[in-house]
């Protein structure tokens, strides 16, 4: 699995929480959890603050780079997918477990989520996603 940012691509703001790390770009985000942790309500507040801070009145993207294993609350998507600007999220991972955990929080997100093996791939649909919602 290709990891790091594309060429050309400039950080915004990088954020190193207390269940791992944020990155901020103009138009979407990526999460690099840490091994073993559990993404619980009390993360997703701070996820929620990075977000008003930098996606306020602004469309956005999400793309989860799952290099590490770790757990996820599905109650947060729950509440992720009440954020109405967010309109794409991505899992990039190429662990089969991630696959299957994917399909499953897919149930709990019920909006545009898609799962890729490649870093770049999921950064052409995520700018393609929030470009097609800009012109709506």
């Amino acid at each position: 699995m290709k990891v790091g940012r594309p060429s050309k691509t400039i950080i915004v703001k990088e954020y190193q929480l207390e269940i791992g790390k944020v990155q901020v770009f103009e138009d979407y985000m990526v999460s690099i959890f840490d091994e073993g942790t559990t993404i619980t309500q009390e993360g997703l507040f701070q996820i929620l603050g990075i977000i008003e801070i930098h996606f306020r009145n602004k469309n956005f993207g999400f793309i989860s780079l799952r290099k590490h294993s770790y757990a996820i609350d599905p109650m947060t998507y729950i509440q992720l997918r009440e954020i109405s600007n967010l309109k794409a999220l991505a899992v990039v991972s190429i662990k089969e477990i991630d696959m299957h955990n994917f399909n499953i929080e897919k149930l709990f997100y019920k909006k545009t989520m898609k799962f890729f093996i490649n870093i770049d791939n999921a950064l052409i649909w995520i700018k393609r996603r929030v470009r097609s919602t800009k012109a709506a």
